[in-house]
């Protein structure tokens, strides 16, 4: 009845996997098995519910190489960043599994009343609604204060890694919790909003793009459901006249091309002094000339060919700038594909009418001529607001470099845009490290160093980035129903 949905190796364009849709009865089956299981977790002690969690770390951590090849096949990221995604899933199952009761116990406030106090409980169903990019990263983000907090969830994940989608669930089945409280719903996008707008939905937790977030929130409205929502960003990074350019190079390199470029709060428009422009952007294209497109399935072998040759090398009686041809060889550095040929396809259109409107291509900026969905590390300057590359998302591995004439100019740069996720500012100057995150509008912001999200703290977007917060303490109450209680 429904077409099946497929995963597709991102190197060789082959369908790896078929799933069927789930049929309409099956949804229904899922949801009263969710509301069933739910109702009994929510009773369960802290105690119970962090031996599970601290049971999930342990499993995730010895399956990592396993599930970093999964990650690879179905959206091309490279072994390497697959088992640090992983990691970071154990990581945030431990502080979960320590921290929650803590985060939801009961707030007393003092007032003239006897009792005065707000208690934190479950909503029940929250459904899940996650991308590609980092898939398991982003649905444990969600479902592990989720759970922790005595929801159960369903989760519907992006129709190309519906094998990372099977593998989460049955983890959260393998490390001992109750069947269903951790469900995959199979269905595509076409069919997301009879999810939305089912009874049991408490509550919603999408992560993807603004455009696709706007129908998520649309649909919610209809019948009053709450979201938290985090979207696409264009995140500048300022890189001040008195940064240190190889603390913010090294910064802007990693964060830009990491996960091929695919990550919402990756910097994307680099913001750069005009004193010290050329040096940066001289330092910029060495990195990333560095790069050479791989299979991810072969990233390990390569990277550990680097650091052997590098070495040999040291080891023996030539030194590592005798040769810039050894050099070269030595800082290879791997890039993987992009998830799909059209989202390549895409980002090359919008490098394309960019460069029409008078932006200039430094590196890369063509598609390479073999198959796959590859494309290489490629730098754009002379962008300007009006261009794709300064008003919209490039979601894949091109850095956008942009002259600022003084600290002023750079800021408004900054906040010359719709989207508001992260933004990072490379300065020696404490005054300006104290003030100038304040004027930037952004929800994340770093100081010498890349935006990332981490358990411990909240993380969330502001204006077409998004709105609510997940992680730390305000993201886990995101998931429960803050609850007043007085007594005279």
């Amino acid at each position: 009845m429904f077409s099946p949905l497929s995963s597709i190796d991102p190197v060789t364009g082959q369908v790896i996997a078929e799933y069927a849709q789930h049929s309409d009865q099956e949804i229904q089956h899922l949801f009263n098995r969710s509301d069933e299981v739910q109702s009994h977790w929510q009773d369960q002690s802290y105690a119970v519910k962090k031996q599970h969690m601290l049971r999930l770390a342990q499993t995730l951590d010895h399956k990592k190489s396993e599930l970093a090849r999964l990650m690879a096949q179905e959206m091309g990221k490279l072994l390497e960043e697959g088992e640090r995604e992983i990691e970071k899933c154990v990581w945030l199952c431990r502080w979960f599994a320590e921290h929650a009761q803590a985060y939801l116990r009961d707030e007393h406030v003092e007032t003239e009343m006897e009792i005065s106090k707000v208690s934190y409980h479950p909503l029940g169903v929250i459904l899940a609604i996650m991308p590609w990019n980092f898939p398991f990263w982003q649905v444990f983000r969600c479902a592990v204060p989720a759970v922790m907090a005595g929801n159960s969830v369903i989760l519907k994940h992006s129709p190309s890694t519906q094998g990372c989608a099977l593998a989460i669930e049955l983890l959260f089945e393998e490390a001992g919790f109750p069947k269903s409280l951790m469900q995959h719903i199979r269905v595509d996008n076409q069919r997301v909003k009879q999810v939305i707008q089912h009874p049991s939905t408490r509550m919603i937790n999408f992560t993807g793009s603004t455009q696709a977030g706007k129908i998520v929130a649309t649909q919610a409205s209809e019948v009053l459901i709450p979201c938290v929502l985090e979207l696409g960003g264009s995140d500048p990074y300022l890189i001040l006249e008195d940064a240190d350019l190889e603390i913010a190079v090294e910064a802007c390199t990693k964060s830009r091309w990491l996960n091929v470029g695919q990550s919402c709060i990756a910097a994307k428009r680099l913001i750069v002094h005009q004193a010290v422009y050329q040096d940066f952007l001289d330092r910029l294209v060495n990195k990333a000339q560095n790069f050479e497109l791989i299979n991810p399935l072969d990233s390990t072998q390569m990277v550990q060919a680097v650091i052997e040759k590098k070495n040999h090398i040291q080891d023996s009686d030539t030194p590592l700038t005798t040769s810039s041809e050894t050099n070269k060889e030595t800082a290879k550095v791997p890039l993987g594909p992009m998830a799909r040929v059209d989202l390549r396809n895409h980002l090359h259109e919008q490098v394309q009418e960019s460069c029409r409107l008078g932006a200039r291509s430094v590196i890369g900026g063509e598609i390479p001529n073999h198959p796959g969905a590859f494309y290489p590390a490629t730098i754009l300057t002379n962008v300007r607001p009006g261009m794709p590359a300064f008003d919209e998302e490039l979601f894949g591995p091109v850095a956008v470099v942009i002259q600022a004439a003084d600290d002023h100019d750079a800021i408004t740069l900054a906040n010359t845009t719709s989207f508001g996720l992260g933004a990072a500012i490379f300065t020696k100057d404490q005054d300006k490290i104290t003030k100038y995150p304040a004027r930037l509008r952004a929800a994340n912001v770093g100081l010498n160093q890349m935006v990332s999200s981490d358990p411990r703290l909240p993380f969330g977007g502001f204006a077409q980035s998004g709105w609510g917060k997940e992680l730390g303490r305000e993201g886990i109450r995101s998931f429960t129903l803050a609850q007043t209680i007085v007594k005279p």
